[in-house]
């Protein structure tokens, strides 16, 4: 590479890095102090982030229990239509997240077949914590699906074949052989789809503006009070999102 290539390269990518970096230092310097004293302060925040954090874990122990199958058959199966099944399961990655809150809204409304028997059954969906947990697992456990079918086809096959040929059947070979090889990758995979789910506004503020975890409480500041009411409110956002990073770099 010549010396004229090197430091094009070197200038790109130190204003990249500027780029990214410093619209969240802004961020934290100047409301870093009043967001973590409006932890102490502000109770409608407080109650946000309990709200956030409960229905953002409750989300991710489901993408757990039930997508952890699914990647591993993803990983280690071959049957028809598996390349269109794993498009499928990664779609709400890439549209619009307001677009996937209005298919939620389409499928899990209370004037919808589905959203009906629930909310006869009991369950509403729409304006509940219910709703927040749904538009948060639709987003974000494609994530951890994708993740958690690469930590399994990282895992040795061969592992899994001599306990077979030991006379383990296979969920005993799961649990003992396959789950504590790739248990590592799979908490760093929860950890991320717990990040995203902390941070999802667009599905969420479709199915549920209130009860309002602290994405869309920042959203309601920012057009209720501006800049300075939004402010403390996103510099808590960008500090507790330092948390799950610390995880995802020790796991590493």
């Amino acid at each position: 590479m010549s010396r004229l290539a090197t430091v094009v390269v070197a200038v790109a990518a130190s204003l990249l890095l500027l780029f990214l970096a410093a619209p969240l230092a802004e961020l934290v310097v100047s409301g870093g102090r009043q967001g973590l004293h409006a932890l102490g302060s502000d109770a409608e925040l407080r109650d946000a982030l309990v709200l956030t954090a409960a229905t953002a874990t409750t989300a991710t122990l489901l993408g757990l229990l039930a997508g952890t199958p699914i990647a591993y058959l993803l990983a280690r199966r071959a049957f028809p239509g598996r390349a269109a099944l794993a498009a499928l399961l990664d779609l709400p990655v890439l549209i619009p997240h307001p677009v996937a809150g209005i298919a939620l809204l389409l499928a899990l409304g209370r004037h919808t077949a589905v959203g009906s028997a629930l909310f006869a059954a009991g369950l509403r969906i729409t304006g509940t914590p219910t709703g927040i947990v749904s538009a948060m697992l639709f987003v974000s456990c494609p994530l951890y699906l994708s993740a958690a079918r690469e930590t399994f086809d990282r895992v040795d096959a061969r592992f899994e074949t001599v306990a077979r040929t030991l006379g383990d059947p296979p969920w005993r070979v799961f649990r003992r052989v396959t789950l504590p090889l790739a248990s590592r990758g799979l908490v760093a995979a929860a950890v991320i789809m717990w990040a995203r789910a902390v941070s999802e506004f667009g599905a969420v503020v479709i199915l549920t503006y209130n009860p309002q975890v602290a994405s869309v409480l920042s959203y309601d500041r920012f057009t209720t009070y501006g800049l300075p009411g939004a402010l403390p409110v996103a510099a808590v956002l960008v500090l507790l999102a330092l948390i799950p990073l610390a995880i995802l770099h020790r796991l590493r």
